[in-house]
């Protein structure tokens, strides 16, 4: 069996998802190892995320210096609302957002600069993407 058999959902996802989900992906592996946190794909764990841009944004880092950070933080939030609603990972010009199946348009990695900024939620963003 290869692994396009075996995982059917990986071979159909469009190739504008194979950069956030690694995002997504390397951010669950650096919380889990690095801060013990482990983040599993839910519209519950976007609550820690939250608190965790919320405590990067007091301790004052700049942004630059948190940049990547923060767009893994998008993406494992992005990821989340696709697990949930079978949204659709879209690019252009190097920008990544969501398209849920009710035509829809979501920037969670837009809506984790906004946190960090103090004006934002991931998981508001997924409750109102989840409806």
């Amino acid at each position: 069996m290869n692994a396009t058999s075996a995982n059917p959902t990986r071979a159909t996802r469009p190739s504008a998802a194979t950069k956030p989900v690694r995002w997504a992906a390397d951010t669950v592996a650096t919380m889990r190892e690095g801060a013990r946190l482990r983040l599993d794909y839910s519209a519950q764990s976007l609550w820690r995320v939250d608190r965790l841009i919320e405590e990067i944004r007091r301790e004052g880092a700049p942004y630059a210096a948190v940049h990547t950070v923060l767009r893994g933080f998008g993406a494992y939030a992005g990821e989340v609302i696709v697990r949930c609603t079978g949204a659709e990972w879209w690019e252009t010009g190097g920008e990544h957002w969501l398209r849920t199946p009710d035509g829809r348009l979501w920037d969670p990695v837009d809506e984790a600069r906004r946190c960090y900024e103090g004006d934002g939620s991931l998981r508001l963003l997924c409750r109102e993407a989840v409806g």
